[in-house]
């Protein structure tokens, strides 16, 4: 998926740092992405969800939270207050450059942050929530903070370990955190809400998606990570958690009225990344791209690739359907083709100077072995009288026209 770099401005005068996942095609909705505690957007769920949503059409930002990563501020002197700031932050970002309500998704104390920063951002601007691993109350997180607190509050900062990682943390850090009653947020949100939890996270137990699951109205699903960490590093943990978001998110950022469905004939519009193409059928759409060696995404066929297609499923369907009228016994084909750019064989005429001549070179495999040796022939001779294959050695032209 394409990555661009993303900053922007806080209420609070220092700049956030992200990285906007773009879909390879057209962009039907966007998503804003927070991480787990003292994480950074390079945490393998961060990174796993915002590229599923991208394949998804749907744009998805993560960033750093305020003192994380690459993003300015100061993390022991921010808590969860500002969290919630840097999401609204966040939120007009994504607003500034694409329509439509977001898509807001969080991880652990990331997941508790964006349920309560819909609160401050209103329901119109939310299209759905998800959280991952999400604790039912903010106070949850100081169970993590390996320190004095006493000590903290008393002095009004302090030395403490969050993760094996070392953090000075102010008294107004620790005491931000008793001032949000998320449950009670939880109940007056009227937006479609997702909470995935893992029966077997021993950072934040299952009974906070219970809690969570409960105060939230319906529409609501819960999905099960079973055998999964908290912080999803199984590769394979994270995936699921994706696939899931990404499918269920499409339900509540549906493809967009104004995109091209022809009525007949192939659309095809530019997209993001260097090559990305996006083309609509009159009932399919699908994205074409060029490899990583040619400097695309390689989110799809290469346009050779379709060309390519095109000759070997027309190849393939007519051969089947000459089979099933003469009623033999057709198991099928495989069918390999290639392009070959430079080809001088079997040329009956001078070539004409800068003129090129190519070749298009396809092998049949014929499956079973209960056609006879006419049948067999027979079924390979029609190939060549396939409707692509007549469309590319006929005399083709090509008229290219300009609309407004």
């Amino acid at each position: 998926m394409p990555t661009e770099t993303l900053a922007f401005p806080t209420s609070a005068g220092h700049t956030l740092e992200g990285a906007l996942e773009l879909p390879t095609g057209l962009v039907r909705g966007a998503a804003l992405f927070a991480h787990c505690f003292t994480c950074t957007k390079q945490s393998r769920a961060a990174v796993a969800v915002s590229r599923a949503l991208a394949r998804q059409g749907i744009a998805c930002l993560r960033f750093d939270f305020t003192g994380l990563g690459g993003s300015e501020g100061d993390f022991g002197r921010a808590g969860f207050a500002t969290d919630m700031a840097d999401l609204v932050a966040g939120a007009e970002a994504l607003a500034a450059r694409f329509d439509g309500p977001l898509l807001l998704v969080g991880h652990s104390l990331g997941g508790a942050a964006v349920l309560a920063a819909a609160a401050l951002l209103g329901e119109d601007k939310i299209a759905a929530i998800a959280t991952i691993g999400a604790p039912s109350d903010v106070p949850h997180v100081l169970h993590v903070i390996e320190g004095d607190h006493d000590a903290i509050r008393r002095d009004g900062a302090g030395p403490v370990r969050i993760g094996g990682q070392a953090f000075t943390l102010s008294a107004s850090f620790l005491d931000a955190a008793g001032d949000v009653d998320l449950l009670e947020v939880v109940g007056t949100l009227r937006v479609p809400f997702l909470c995935l939890h893992s029966p077997t996270d021993t950072i934040v137990g299952i009974e906070h998606a219970a809690a969570l699951f409960e105060a939230a109205f319906h529409p609501k699903s819960f999905v099960s990570l079973a055998g999964a960490d908290h912080l999803l590093t199984r590769a394979e943990d994270a995936n699921f958690a994706a696939t899931v978001i990404a499918g269920w998110a499409g339900r509540y950022l549906p493809m967009r009225s104004d995109w091209p469905m022809p009525e007949e004939g192939v659309v095809v519009q530019t997209g993001h990344g260097k090559f990305g193409t996006e083309v609509h059928t009159t009932a399919h759409r699908f994205i074409a791209d060029e490899p990583r060696s040619y400097g695309g995404d390689e989110s799809g066929p290469t346009p050779y690739d379709l060309l390519l297609a095109a000759l070997g499923t027309c190849t393939a369907m007519t051969m089947k359907l000459y089979a099933d009228q003469k009623g033999w016994p057709f198991a099928g084909a495989r069918i390999h083709l290639t392009h070959e750019r430079n080809h001088a064989e079997d040329l009956m005429h001078a070539l004409e100077p800068g003129e090129q001549a190519q070749a298009l070179h396809r092998a049949i495999t014929l499956l079973g072995d209960a056609l006879t040796a006419e049948q067999r022939a027979k079924i390979i001779a029609i190939a060549d009288k396939c409707p692509v294959h007549r469309t590319l050695e006929g005399h083709l032209h090509i008229h290219t026209s300009v609309t407004d």
